[in-house]
């Protein structure tokens, strides 16, 4: 069970047009694992839950009912948080070889991120989160060919010559002391 203080976004569910393609796509590119699928009673779409966690029944959900010549996705973004960097090099290849197209990186200064439209159109980032807080919007290129170590030295030095840049633990700190409390 996830345990909460306070409402916590969790979960996601987006409409498609080809339920099997997009589910082999988030199952295979982000190991996803289907935990339920079936029709609702009052919902009347196929429906199909995945989670990368035992401990949320589903992170995302797809819905059949999209039209087949839907030309734009309301989705901004689906954003999944992974390990590492090695992580995103592997998804940005498994993506590139399910039909995800406009992969690119970019240095966020808080996190290191891979945008790209999955094969729908729906807008997709995977994410690592850095120890480092600059203001947002904030978006530089990101290179992976470089080393993980190399990565990270650019952007400490991107962020420390940034006015806004604090130690995460610090805008945490803050953070924490502006939000409301649970049962306030």
């Amino acid at each position: 069970m996830l345990k909460v203080d306070r409402p916590t976004p969790s979960h996601f569910g987006i409409y498609v047009s080809d339920l099997e393609r997009m589910v082999a796509f988030y199952t295979e590119v982000f190991a996803l694992t289907v935990t339920d699928r079936g029709v609702g009673r009052t919902f009347r779409n196929q429906l199909v839950f995945m989670s990368a966690s035992p401990h949320q029944h589903h992170q995302l959900v797809v819905a059949s009912g999209r039209p087949a010549d839907a030309v734009f996705s309301t989705v901004m973004q689906l954003s999944f948080a992974v390990p590492g960097l090695q992580s995103m090099r592997d998804i940005w290849a498994r993506a590139a070889a399910r039909g995800a197209t406009d992969i690119r990186g970019l240095n966020h200064g808080n996190a290191l991120s891979v945008y790209m439209l999955d094969p729908e159109g729906n807008m997709l980032e995977v994410y690592v989160d850095t120890p480092f807080y600059v203001a947002q919007p904030h978006g530089d290129p990101l290179d992976l060919s470089k080393s993980d170590d190399e990565i990270m030295r650019e952007t400490e030095a991107i962020c420390r010559s940034d006015p806004s840049f604090m130690p995460l633990a610090q805008w945490q700190a803050q953070f924490e002391a502006r939000a409301p409390h649970a049962g306030g």
